[in-house]
């Protein structure tokens, strides 16, 4: 069996060494490779789209819908498929260049401008609405095992979530919340599990996987903002007096609250870095599985095809240790999340001794 195996891998990556090969070649011009623009690769694959992209293939992609209201107030409905190449449909298209780069435009009176409503769906609202789904059929699957069966412990895959369950609510979110847990662990439990899920997600090259979600900080500021909201609408009497009027000396609130101000000015800065440090550490580790992807290119066209060839196995052994590495800081950024939101908002529910 174990030299079946083997057989297998050195298969894999001759044919990953041909295929580098062969496509370092079909990059040149001349007999020369050419060198590949990076950067504009690299934030095509981490950015936004109208579209899902095709494994091994830069021109084919999955359409998505457009809903858009135009200029003159009038709704269009129609395939991504028919502007994704650059073409203009009903007077739309998605601008290349600019401020609307990447954005569906209208040209009135010879000016791209926005349309008035864009509604459409981009891969990461699609890979949001994907992720969603899958956390509810992880939580309602093991809601049904214990309704069938009572308090029998499942296996297989829903023993593992109930394991990641036990962990980060019974050893996390429990001695942090003490009485309170009930009250907000469902909320915790629910941005673990789907941070979680996006960041696997993203790890997946193939639809339905391939966003870049939490390596988006509109996505990220949104999960942050939830957690304001909850810290700060349901905090304690005592929470918003240690914050106005804390028990400091008089002369640091009096005649200028410079302790005020800095707790004031915390409210903010918690929340920002739950956004930036979910963002920065995911967008991150896709950047660097494409940069050491793109080796095999970059290596062609500095000496020459061969080398982008024989490249290949080495970026692929360092992809694959960063993929496996991603994989261990999915795990730590949802659980880093979590447990950030519930010190913070235990902090609001402190009480008077």
């Amino acid at each position: 069996m174990k030299k079946v195996i083997a057989a297998l891998i050195a298969l894999v990556v001759i044919a990953l060494m041909a295929w580098g090969y062969a496509d370092a070649a079909k990059h040149s011009e001349g007999g020369d490779p050419k060198m590949p623009e990076v950067k504009e690769i690299i934030f095509e694959h981490l950015g936004d789209s109208y579209g899902w992209e095709v494994p091994f293939s830069h021109t084919k992609r999955i359409p998505l819908p457009i809903i858009v209201l135009g200029n003159d107030g009038s709704w269009h409905l129609f395939s991504s498929a028919r502007i994704t190449g650059g073409e203009t449909f009903e007077g739309f298209k998605i601008a290349r260049g600019g401020d609307h780069n990447n954005k569906i435009v209208e040209t009135v009176n010879g000016q791209e401008v926005r349309p008035k409503l864009d509604f459409s769906f981009t891969k990461n609202a699609c890979g949001i609405f994907i992720s969603a789904i899958v956390v509810c059929l992880i939580v309602f699957g093991l809601k049904r095992h214990y309704k069938r069966k009572g308090l029998k412990a499942p296996r297989g895959g829903m023993g593992l979530v109930e394991l990641i369950v036990d962990f980060v609510y019974g050893d996390t979110i429990k001695p942090i919340m003490g009485a309170e847990a009930p009250k907000y662990g469902p909320y915790l439990l629910t941005v673990f599990f789907f941070i979680l899920t996006m960041n696997l997600m993203g790890l997946i090259v193939i639809f339905p996987g391939g966003a870049n979600l939490t390596g988006n900080i509109a996505v990220t500021l949104v999960l942050a903002l939830c957690t304001f909201l909850i810290t700060n609408f349901t905090g304690t009497k005592h929470y918003w007096k240690e914050i106005l009027w804390p028990d400091v000396p008089v002369a640091l609130k009096c005649p200028v609250p410079l302790m005020p101000i800095i707790e004031l000015l915390g409210i903010f800065t918690k929340p920002i870095a739950l956004m930036i440090r979910l963002f920065a550490n995911m967008m991150s580790g896709h950047m660097v599985v494409l940069v050491f992807m793109l080796l095999i290119f970059i290596f062609s066209a500095l000496f020459n095809v061969a080398a982008g060839g024989g490249t290949t196995v080495l970026s692929l052994a360092l992809s694959l240790f960063m993929l496996l590495l991603d994989t261990l800081v999915s795990f730590i950024q949802a659980y880093v999340f979590t447990i950030l939101s519930t010190m913070f908002i235990s902090m609001a529910h402190v009480h008077e001794e």
